[in-house]
């Protein structure tokens, strides 16, 4: 039985590394039957080996080479986006201060100038990167998701009830993050967008609040409405390239018509443009069921 019961005790002390003793080296124990001594070494160094620690890294914001010249390129790019960030921080100060709303407006605008110009210049520099995409991203958020409904709610404040007022704006800031959210993470259609972007829903409340907005303020909103759905919807809209390329002739109506009377014809345009998305819609879906 003691026998036994040593053989017992020595085989639980062999994971932790105290069955080396002076009197049976573990090389030559008579006493563990099965186990071969080059095993039990192996047992013994793994129980007592100290794990490594990973070396921390860094992930280099500009891929690539890192010349002077590149560096100064990339600084110009997010320049431009953080200019694009503070010009909608400006507009929302402007807004909660009580200033004319005409003038949130118009960073508004400048703040569209800027996002188009960084994306433009990280193409032509070749400095385009992931962490400007999330830079990009962030300013679009503040400049065209949360500074565009706050000026808006600026200037419709007094003429709706305020309750639908703070739905709707709040409608504009939510169907931007996840517009925008959808697109990081999509692939890129070169021909349509998925849904209005951002840059063009800030751009019609810009132009709204800059004309004044002799409509009536129920229509404001529900036009303010229909652009958050239409910036989370899947219909496709055709890019500001496509539409350019359409016969010139087709743009005679739209320039006598704002001369006639701006508002009403950039009211109906906006409503052209988010129509023409459900619309293109239903062609591909009837194109494609001729080809099934």
């Amino acid at each position: 039985m003691r026998a036994g019961g040593s053989i017992a005790r020595q085989m639980l002390l062999v994971p932790v590394g105290r069955l080396r003793r002076a009197d049976h080296p573990v090389a030559t124990s008579p006493t563990l039957p099965g186990l071969d001594p080059v095993e039990l070494r192996a047992i013994e160094q793994a129980a007592t080996a100290e794990v490594e620690q990973p070396t921390p890294t860094t992930i280099p914001l500009l891929p690539g080479e890192r010349t002077l010249d590149r560096r100064i390129k990339f600084a110009l790019v997010q320049a431009c986006t953080l200019s694009s960030l503070l010009l909608g921080m400006t507009a929302i100060f402007l807004a909660v201060t009580g200033q004319n709303p005409m003038y949130g407006a118009l960073c508004l605008l400048a703040c569209i100038t800027f996002d188009g110009l960084d994306g433009a210049l990280a193409r032509k520099f070749g400095v385009a990167s992931p962490f400007g995409v999330q830079m990009d991203s962030l300013g679009d958020m503040t400049s065209f998701g949360i500074a565009a409904p706050v000026v808006v709610f600026s200037f419709l404040k007094g003429d709706v009830a305020t309750p639908v007022l703070i739905a709707a704006c709040a409608m504009v800031a939510c169907c931007a993050a996840i517009r925008l959210a959808r697109f990081n993470v999509s692939p890129k259609d070169g021909r349509f967008f998925c849904g209005v972007p951002t840059t063009m829903a800030a751009t019609v409340l810009a132009v709204t609040v800059l004309l004044g907005g002799s409509l009536p303020a129920g229509a404001l909103v529900f036009g303010v409405v229909l652009l958050a759905i239409a910036m989370v919807s899947s219909f496709p809209y055709a890019k500001l390239a496509k539409v350019l390329k359409l016969p010139p002739t087709l743009f005679l109506l739209p320039l006598v018509g704002l001369v006639w009377n701006t508002e009403v014809t950039f009211g109906l345009l906006v409503l052209v443009y988010l129509i023409s998305g459900p619309v293109l819609w239903a062609r591909q879906r009837r194109a494609a069921t001729r080809v099934a």
